[in-house]
């Protein structure tokens, strides 16, 4: 097995061993009773006629439920490590990757962006926010035992916590051209004092909620998303993370994916009041999978659920909605 480097590495690997012992076991099992039966019940003349065996129900049930009773516990050992794996921490520090034929792009939280690297703090927990702007790719970094698929058209998550310091190699897992063997990069670990210190050193470091408010005015979302509601679209403070009631009767969450998807297909989910049609027009095609990551950063800034904030400008600015270069463009509404 490779080096452990995360916290979910141990335990996977203990589940493999377990795994890979109990096959070794069965196998040999299974070996040497057909030895043993090869040799006790061989035809030991021509003229020999085997006594025929219409059923042994005993033997049945036997190599039925005993492989289901060893199996029951691998099922919730795995699913128990799904599980963690897949819920990210509250705490976690949020990054997102983009693959793209071939080669990976991730964007820091202080807006830092990296190609084919990145880098994470030791003892940090964080969470991947993973999507493609072409085919399927798989993020996979083995000394963390991790991969996911990052899938166009949508977010997908991976949840990691690097326990020593060092740089790992990063893989594309999933076949995805005839560049796919060149996709690959690293994943360097370090402590958390020398992150800080790498951060400082980086250019481009202004935050991904910074770039989406200029994205947000130059196409003129702030003209129908206004803070006052005055515009003919709802005002996004505090809409992160709300349970929204569509026209047709669903009901969704406002997250990363819906955001995506609403300033692209508008038509898609139109939220009670707003349509149908929704007024707003797509933007695919226009808005690249950059800029779809700093107006998803913006409109989280705007606080969430229970959070609201009653200006549709981004805290720690002077920026007042209303002043993009396109202003009059009836802008996106999730």
């Amino acid at each position: 097995m490779g080096e452990q480097a995360s916290s979910i590495a141990g335990k996977i690997d203990a589940l493999f061993w377990f795994l890979t012992l109990g096959s070794a076991v069965i196998t040999g099992g299974i070996a040497l009773a057909l030895l043993i039966f090869s040799i006790r019940y061989r035809r030991r003349s021509e003229d020999e006629v085997p006594v025929q065996t219409e059923g042994a129900l005993k033997l049945e049930l036997t190599w039925t439920f005993v492989p289901l009773v060893l199996s029951i516990p691998i099922f919730f050992w795995g699913a128990l490590l799904f599980v963690q794996m897949s819920r990210p921490d509250p705490n976690a520090m949020e990054i997102y990757v983009t693959g793209r034929q071939w080669m990976w792009k991730a964007q820091q939280p202080s807006g830092q962006w990296e190609n084919n690297e990145l880098h994470v703090p030791v003892g940090q927990p964080v969470t991947l926010n993973l999507t493609s702007i072409d085919v399927i790719h798989d993020f996979s970094v083995p000394a963390f035992r991790t991969k996911q698929d990052a899938v166009p058209g949508r977010y997908t998550t991976l949840s990691f916590t690097a326990t020593k310091a060092g740089t790992y190699n990063l893989f594309c897992a999933e076949y995805c051209g005839t560049g796919h063997s060149r996709m690959i990069g690293s994943v360097t670990a370090m402590e958390p004092k020398d992150y800080e210190t790498w951060l400082q050193g980086s250019n481009n470091s202004v935050s991904p909620a910074a770039r989406g408010l200029a994205h947000f005015e130059s196409y003129g979302c702030d003209t129908c998303h206004r803070a006052d509601n005055g515009g003919i679209g709802p005002s996004l403070a505090g809409l992160y993370g709300q349970q929204e009631e569509l026209a047709d009767g669903r009901t969704v969450t406002v997250d990363d994916t819906y955001i995506r998807e609403s300033i692209l297909n508008p038509q898609k989910d139109i939220v009670q009041g707003y349509g149908p049609p929704s007024r707003m027009p797509t933007f695919a095609g226009r808005v690249n999978e950059t800029e779809l990551i700093d107006l998803i950063a913006y409109i989280r800034s705007l606080g969430s659920e229970g959070q609201g904030g009653g200006s549709n400008s981004l805290p720690g600015t002077d920026a007042t909605p209303g002043t993009g270069p396109n202003s009059s463009t009836d802008g996106p509404k999730p």
